[in-house]
């Protein structure tokens, strides 16, 4: 039997949903935990249009931040420590005790540093002539109560 890999640069989002399916079935059983939820807070402006975003998950005492946006005309307003701050605070709530997230240099790292990430590594030429960042916070958990 030959085994062809066939280009498919379009993957669906079902298609990509059922391979994350599998990688997290794998994952939860070498690791015993399944408690993986998504985690995400958004800012609307008066039209109800996304203006700020803050996603991601959390799974096993561990959150990453996936996708962090505000949008340009909405910037320098605080936004983006609005969400970074109910980020971390449901995180603790559920146990959480490191979140990580990536930024490139020219994106953002330094406001994450603010709010207390720490840089643990930055990847050099990730894209070429730039380095992609590697950050991470440690949070103090919340038990949570019933």
């Amino acid at each position: 039997m030959t085994i062809l890999a066939q280009p498919q640069h379009d993957l669906s989002a079902i298609e990509i949903d059922v391979i994350e399916g599998n990688i997290y079935a794998y994952n939860r059983h070498a690791v015993g935990r399944d408690d993986a939820r998504g985690l995400g807070f958004v800012i609307r402006d008066e039209a109800g249009r996304i203006v700020g975003v803050a996603t991601g998950y959390s799974w096993a005492g561990t959150s990453e931040l996936k996708q962090m946006w505000v949008d340009e005309a909405y910037r320098g307003r605080g936004y983006a420590r609005e969400l970074l701050n109910a980020f971390a605070a449901e995180a603790a709530i559920r146990g959480v005790r490191r979140i990580w997230v990536q930024s490139h240099d020219f994106q953002a790292p330094g406001m994450y540093e603010k709010v207390g990430f720490v840089r643990v590594a930055e990847l050099a030429e990730w894209p070429e002539g730039h380095s992609n960042v590697v950050l991470c916070k440690i949070l103090k958990a919340t038990p949570v109560t019933a």
